[in-house]
């Protein structure tokens, strides 16, 4: 008998940090202490609550290496935070930090758009984001049919869609204050 092939557990690389406490307790591992710093992943966008290595210092928006080999700052990734968990300076800088990544990781998110399939017969993936309603959405299914979107500029001006990246922020925001109730970007 032989066991299931499970797709090996995907970790994080980066982080950015949205609050720190360089004499902090840990809200996840009991009896944990240090700098307790809370991040958002950059690929799977959860909160993170991490330990930094003793007497390094950090920045609110800096993105930090948390992979598997050769941290320099960070001793370890110490579990996944709820929104309503975290610090409200967490919660205040998290908005630019996802604005951020969405800017910096353009072709991810171009990508996403470019091949997002409807999730049920009456809902498109592409209509939950914040500013796309059916007439966006008819336009962007077109276009990207003749050739896919290449950046965000494309996409604004073939399809006259405005602040794809506050948009698309916007929708991240709403998955990880939870109020929706379906993730398209999100990682559980």
């Amino acid at each position: 008998m032989h066991r299931a092939q499970f797709p090996p557990r995907k970790y994080e690389e980066y982080a950015y940090v949205l609050d720190f406490n360089s004499r902090g307790k840990s809200s996840t591992v009991r009896g944990r202490d240090g700098i307790i710093i809370t991040a958002i992943g950059e690929d799977r966008l959860t909160l993170l609550e991490v330990l930094g290595v003793p007497n390094s210092t950090f920045e609110i928006g800096e993105k930090i290496y948390i992979g598997k080999d050769g941290r320099t700052k960070v001793l370890s990734v110490l579990g996944k935070m709820d929104y309503n968990r975290i610090s409200s300076s967490a919660q205040s800088e998290l908005e630019p930090v996802v604005e951020n990544i969405v800017t910096e990781n353009e072709s991810r998110f171009v990508e996403y758009l470019n091949k997002a399939q409807p999730l049920t017969p009456r809902i498109h993936a592409l209509e939950l984001i914040p500013g796309i309603g059916k007439t966006y959405m008819k336009t962007m299914l077109e276009e990207r049919e003749q050739k896919e979107f290449e950046s965000y500029k494309d996409l604004q001006e073939r399809v006259g869609f405005k602040e794809p990246i506050k948009h698309i922020s916007e929708r991240i925001m709403d998955e990880i204050t939870g109020q929706s109730r379906m993730n398209l970007f999100v990682k559980k």
